[in-house]
């Protein structure tokens, strides 16, 4: 990756992904992902992580393969995810058809100073998808891409990965609801399960 490369709003991005698959299981990483992924509007079938770092991916692939006939998306930022990129493997091992991952990538750790992140010293997140067993990996840089992402999304043909670069600006925070119990009740409620 270089500093030349495009680099979308995140924002804008995550609400038009969002809107193109309205009926889909999210996943948001801490921070940003589950601020911007909230902003898009709220719905039961988003589940924000708060203090999980480097959990999306692990609880999105257990969430689809549970969840076989749904959709389900892992919404990360590039230093949560790389705190767990040994999740890679177990993606790759089973890939569910059902699972796609996107990292929203400012090259930095934007939730603890902006430090540079080892997307922007030279790591390919892409090659490293592809490295774990994910053919569909691709790199995102422009706005025309949402749409296809989206549609494979609703394929549910292949695990799918989505490395979108974004820009390093800060929009205003939008946080959602930090009620743990609460968000588990309405996720839960959303796939027909109980709750308690």
């Amino acid at each position: 990756m270089t500093n030349t490369e495009t680099r979308l709003d995140r924002r804008r991005f995550v609400a038009d992904l969002i809107e193109g698959i309205p009926d889909v299981l999210v996943v948001s990483g801490l921070g940003s992902p589950s601020y911007d992924v909230f902003a898009a509007g709220d719905r039961p079938g988003n589940f924000y992580l708060w203090g999980a770092m480097g959990a999306a991916v692990p609880m999105a692939l257990g969430l689809a393969l549970a969840q076989p006939d749904r959709s389900v998306v892992a919404i990360t930022g590039d230093g949560e995810h790389l705190m767990g990129i040994g999740s890679l493997g177990s993606v790759g091992a089973v890939l569910p058809p059902n699972l796609t991952i996107v990292v929203l990538d400012n090259g930095h750790f934007g939730e603890t100073g902006m430090q540079a992140s080892h997307s922007s010293l030279g790591t390919d997140l892409v090659a490293v998808a592809k490295g774990f067993g994910i053919d569909e990996a691709s790199r995102i840089t422009e706005a025309t891409q949402i749409a296809e992402l989206a549609s494979r999304i609703r394929a549910r043909s292949a695990t799918c990965y989505a490395q979108v670069l974004i820009a390093t600006d800060e929009p205003t925070r939008t946080l959602p609801p930090r009620d743990s119990v609460a968000n588990k009740n309405t996720f839960r409620a959303a796939l027909g399960l109980s709750t308690f």
